[in-house]
């Protein structure tokens, strides 16, 4: 469901020049148990389609995919899911759920509300990288929500894409049809999908993962740059992030691709006339009578696409360790470096004004805060010069960082302990003061047992 170029809505050529994010992209695939069994009328399938909660063996070409063979200790097309839209299809098949449907956004609002994604998440891409792209422009953006481990896009008059985190597996991707006249019904497809989402194969051993991108966007939502396309890390400038997305909230001075829609091309001699920065809404860019509010926040924006990088390493490193190989030591090593410096913001932008978004996001987001006797979280904001007060990322609680291998975990923990602590007082670390140290290991400690007991057994 992502905005990129080819996650799973798009082709694999197209990829090279997508547009803005390729977080949900695709259709999906829905696994679960080994044998089928009969699909209760609360959740209606394609007889033609695996049933839900049952991943196909292959691809719709026949073709095995390259995890079966290249991963087989990670059974992606076959093993069972336990990710919050799998838990969700149950309930649903049990009876212990339902999903209301309404004229204007179909599932959307119930869907939302079963997995507990608040809607002040809400993005707005306007880049035609979905496989429904021709429903998608500046006129009639796709719109993200998500939560820590799900993320839903909304289409107009469209089926809803859906990309979850699965502890195991990584990023699977399901689709759900918006046929109010019928029970809610979910797509199971893999092929599509993973066309662009396994995009590590262009760098060497293809892994599923989000993709989050930016890039120039003309008037009908189409790439008008191939070269101008990114994909966005901590680390890139916010002059260049977000093209093809709007964006709302204040950021001062800083500048950003945002909102901008490329109409001829003259206007790359003028780029700096065409950014329109510190909007409160999107109110009069478009209709937004169809959409949940009238928003595309800035700091859900930031908070999304540190997410999904933190989130990729998590799962290449479970592949990496899961799979033998003869250097697998020195990759496991280097893909948990990777993540440590990912988790510990090393080299993230520093921000050069304040940043303010939407206060309902904000708010949902910290209340599902850890916090220590202090009341210390690493969800509380800082949005001053960077964007999380204490720089751990908090997606060290989640469930797919404590379904790595218990040897990663430790070894992890051994590392973060290690530049927490000041063993390691390298260069790459020295923008982690002593106070920021301090306090970071005093809330893990108090927060996560795991990396206490770790350390009580070196």
């Amino acid at each position: 469901m992502a905005n990129h170029v080819s996650s799973g809505f798009m082709s694999a050529s197209a990829a090279v020049g997508a547009l803005a994010v390729a977080v949900l992209a695709g259709l999906a695939v829905v696994a679960f148990d080994a044998a089928p069994r009969a699909a209760p009328r609360s959740v209606q399938v394609e007889r033609d389609e695996p049933l839900p909660g049952y991943a196909p063996s292959a691809p719709a070409t026949g073709a095995r995919l390259r995890y079966d063979t290249e991963y087989p200790t990670i059974p992606y097309s076959t093993g069972r899911r336990t990710d919050a839209v799998a838990a969700l299809i149950d309930r649903l098949e049990r009876g212990e759920a339902k999903l209301d449907y309404d004229p204007v956004r179909g599932y959307l609002d119930s869907l939302l509300a079963e997995l507990d994604i608040d809607p002040s998440s809400q993005m707005l891409v306007f880049s035609q990288t979905s496989l429904q792209s021709k429903l998608i422009e500046p006129r009639t953006p796709r719109a993200i929500y998500f939560n820590d481990d799900v993320y839903v896009a909304f289409v107009q008059h469209a089926p809803i894409e859906i990309a979850s985190l699965d502890p195991t597996f990584g990023p699977v991707f399901y689709l759900l049809e918006q046929d109010g006249g019928r029970a809610p019904k979910f797509g199971a497809e893999l092929n599509r999908c993973l066309s662009c989402h396994d995009s590590y194969s262009l760098t060497g051993g293809g892994v599923p993962r989000f993709i989050v991108g930016s890039g120039y966007t003309g008037t009908t939502g189409m790439l008008v740059s191939h070269e101008g396309w990114i994909l966005i890390t901590d680390r890139t400038p916010l002059k260049s992030r977000w093209g093809g997305w709007y964006v709302t909230g204040q950021h001062g001075d800083q500048v950003h691709l945002g909102n901008m829609i490329i109409k001829t091309l003259y206007d790359f001699d003028r780029l700096e006339e065409l950014r329109k920065g510190n909007l409160e809404t999107v109110d009069g860019l478009f209709d937004v009578r169809p959409y949940l509010t009238n928003k595309s926040d800035i700091v859900a924006l930031l908070v999304f696409q540190h997410q999904a990088d933190v989130q990729n390493l998590i799962t290449r490193l479970r592949y990496d360790a899961l799979t033998p190989a003869t250097d697998q030591a020195a990759l496991v090593t280097e893909t948990t470096e990777r993540l440590l410096h990912a988790m510990l913001f090393v080299d993230a932008v520093e921000y050069t004004a304040p940043i303010s978004g939407e206060p309902k996001f904000v708010e949902q987001f910290e209340q599902r805060a850890m916090r220590d006797a202090q009341g210390r979280s690493l969800r509380d904001f800082d949005l001053t010069r960077r964007l999380f007060r204490y720089p751990l990322s908090y997606v060290i609680y989640s469930n797919a960082f404590d379904a790595l291998p218990a040897d990663v975990q430790r070894s992890f923990y051994q590392r973060l302990d290690d530049v927490l602590s000041g063993a390691d007082a390298s260069e790459d670390f020295a923008h982690l003061s002593t106070a920021d140290r301090t306090a970071v290991r005093e809330i893990l400690l108090a927060t996560k047992p795991q990396f206490a007991a770790s350390l009580a057994t070196q």
